[in-house]
């Protein structure tokens, strides 16, 4: 089992979320989070002030699933992310031990 982490753009959200419903995917987490990487931020004009903008509003979303969707998964959300400018965003892979459905005390893949 595997858990997906992409960070992204806000509004490439409902194109992600499409894409994994259309492979089967059937459960994520959504977080709104702060960050920057080679975007680096920008520069505002705020009431005659300029102002620096370190942190660029983007989304988290973490997904677990089984290892035989995992190359279906990322090719959902990179192909719903890309716009082809800085920014787009990351996918992160990581190994999950065990996953436990605390309703049924289900585990395992079948907890997914």
């Amino acid at each position: 089992m595997k858990l997906v982490t992409t960070i992204i753009k806000p509004f490439k959200l409902d194109d992600v979320r499409e894409g994994l419903s259309e492979i089967g995917i059937q459960g994520m987490t959504v977080t709104e989070v702060k960050g920057f990487g080679r975007q680096k931020g920008h520069t505002e004009l705020y009431r005659g002030a300029e102002y620096v903008v370190d942190f660029l509003p983007k989304v988290k979303i973490e997904i677990a699933t089984s290892d035989d969707l995992l190359d279906q998964v990322i090719e959902a959300i990179s192909k719903a992310a890309h716009t082809g400018k800085i920014g787009d965003g990351k996918i992160f892979i990581s190994e999950l031990d065990q996953v436990i459905r605390i309703r049924t005390s289900e585990s395992g893949d079948e907890a997914l």
